[in-house]
């Protein structure tokens, strides 16, 4: 049974509110990335997390994955429509934390 919401914003931090998700999602802006490249973009994610923030994402429509019938095996990540319509914010919080850095 889906959740129900009362206030987007609640909506929008379900899926993407948490320490790791918004990093996978900036990471993908440029396009695919293997799964061993991805997580090595971001320094602290534990196996286990990253495997369960990409299924989080996936489930989420905001990533999809790509299982190629190789040995060894190759996954591969991408944004989804949706996940691409977070561009500009993804961006935005980037620029806004460049600024703050400086």
């Amino acid at each position: 049974m889906k959740k129900k919401y009362y206030c987007s914003l609640h909506f929008t931090m379900d899926l993407i509110g948490n320490k790791w998700k918004p990093l996978v999602l900036f990471h993908l802006l440029n396009g695919p990335l293997r799964s061993g490249v991805l997580q090595k973009t971001i320094p602290g994610i534990s196996n286990k997390m990253f495997t369960q923030t990409v299924r989080e994402l996936e489930r989420d429509n905001l990533v999809s994955r790509k299982v190629y019938p190789v040995v060894p095996p190759k996954v591969e990540y991408q944004l989804t429509e949706t996940g691409k319509s977070l561009e500009a914010i993804l961006k935005e919080l980037d620029n806004w934390g460049k600024n703050l850095m400086s």
